[in-house]
This record gives structure tokens, sequence and C-alpha cells, in this order.
């Protein structure tokens, strides 16, 4: 479904049911070189029990048109004008990565729009080396296959998946290369990249969050560690942490233990 946001037209997945702003919303938010494909059974399950699903796609990336964001604050302001243009008043946050910090931003500039706010896979500060950065700028294709072993402690998706042991490998590099083709104007992976590096508010934006929050951790994870998110843990007045037996892209892998949390974050 798409809405006319900041002049141009957004596109965000409903989980297979029309939008309707009356009920209680979640939002998702993907990580660099994602799309909302990424959170697939989780938010077909929210919107067949209750809730309404905006699964986006952020600016400039797959179905969204407009500027890619060039920095958190940037992409906070799509997801505001995005809840006006869809008529939702307030909705629950999940956030995935970069779409974590994302998410975060939003939460404490906005706290009377958020209910409730989930962390999945994330890390303060969220620091890209050097030389993966060097290689997203000057070898895109090649930070994408580095990209994907990091991200993946399994190699086969698991059976609740949405394609049941394919390969995930395979999988996160088809997708970041769609994702990576779908705007020829501009780097996305290096812009997403920037984007991470230069955030400098994390730990303010934290003290600030009002609602409860869900830190999401994948105990493989080779791109957010799990130490990596202890800054914002110790800053959340409001928090559980739930560890999962993944790596980084936690919704494929262990989707049914990102549900489950979810389901728990919303029922506070």
């Amino acid at each position: 479904m798409k809405w006319h946001v900041n002049g141009c037209n957004g596109y965000a997945y409903t989980g297979g049911k029309p939008f309707n702003a009356s009920q209680p919303t979640v939002v998702f938010i993907h990580g660099v070189l994602n799309d909302h494909s990424v959170w697939t059974l989780q938010t077909r399950y929210f919107a067949h029990h209750g809730f309404s699903v905006l699964a986006l796609d952020l600016p400039g990336h797959g179905k969204s048109a407009g500027e890619a964001p060039q920095s958190v604050a940037a992409a906070a302001s799509f997801i505001v004008a995005l809840l006006d243009a869809a008529g939702v008043t307030s909705a629950a946050l999940v956030g995935h990565s970069w779409g974590s910090l994302i998410a975060l931003e939003v939460a404490a500039n906005a706290p009377h729009r958020v209910s409730h706010l989930a962390l999945v896979g994330t890390a303060f500060p969220m620091a890209v080396s050097p030389g993966l950065l060097d290689m997203a700028r000057h070898a895109p294709l090649k930070a994408i296959d580095v990209i994907s072993q990091l991200s993946h402690a399994k190699l086969l998706a698991p059976p609740s998946a949405t394609s049941p042991r394919t390969s995930l490998y395979s999988a996160a590099r088809a997708l970041m290369r769609r994702v990576l083709a779908s705007n020829s104007a501009v780097n996305l992976l290096e812009r997403g990249f920037d984007a991470c590096n230069d955030y400098g508010g994390g730990l303010d934006a934290m003290a600030r969050v009002q609602c409860p929050v869900l830190f999401l951790i994948g105990q493989k994870d080779r791109m957010t560690p799990p130490k990596a998110a202890q800054a914002l843990v110790s800053k959340a007045s409001n928090a559980q942490v739930v560890a999962t037996e993944a790596g980084h892209q936690m919704m494929l892998e262990a989707p049914d233990a990102v549900l489950q949390a979810l389901k728990a974050l919303l029922a506070r």
C-alpha cells in the first residue's frame, strides 16, 4: 500500500490485510539494504490478530520513492510523516539494526506517537569498520557478500520462515542486491552505513524514551554483538532484554522467538 509522504509515494506492506487506522498499529523498520520483506512472518501474524501493520520501505529503497535518508534523524522524520499520512495517532515501533536507531529517535523526540519500542539487533555507537565502509563505497557487491556472511549464524531458514530450508546467505545477498539496484542515483549501502556511523544521539535519546522497550539480542550476532547494546540497555528505564540463538538477521533465523518476544512486549 502506498501513502503520499513528503511529496513522494511511500510504500508499506500491510501483512495481507486492509489497513485500519482505528486498530492498534505496529510499524516495522528495516535496516541497511533491506526492505519490508524481512518481517514477513511477524507482520502477517499481527495483521491477522487484531493489529494494523506498516512494514515500510524507507525512502529511496525498494518500492518507496524519494530521497534516501542521509541520517537517522531524516529517516525518523519520515516515520512520523508516514504515521500522519496513514492517520495513526500512536504506534508500536519495531526496528532492526539501522532501523532500531531510527525507531529510537522517533520514540525520543515524539514520545506521544510511540506506545512500545522494540530494538532488534541494535548497538550504540553503531560504528562501521573502516574497511567495510571503504568496501561499501567502492565495491558494494563485494561488501554485500561480506555482510551476508557476518549477518547469519545459520545456513538454512527454519521451518517457520517464509521459504523453509532455503539458503539464508543466498536470500540475503539477493535481497541486498535488489535493494541496491532499486536506486540508481545513490549508493544505498554507503548512505545507510554513513547514517549509522554518524549517529551520536543514542544515549540521550534512550534516556528520554517513555514507553516499554524490548531489546532483542542475537547471541551469535557479529554485526551488532550483544555487548554493543549494553550502553543503551543501561539508559533504558522500562526495558526487557531477550536473547535469541541467532545472528544479526534474527527475524529470519529465529522468527518464532522474535514473534513471541514482540507479542509479550505488546501485551505490556
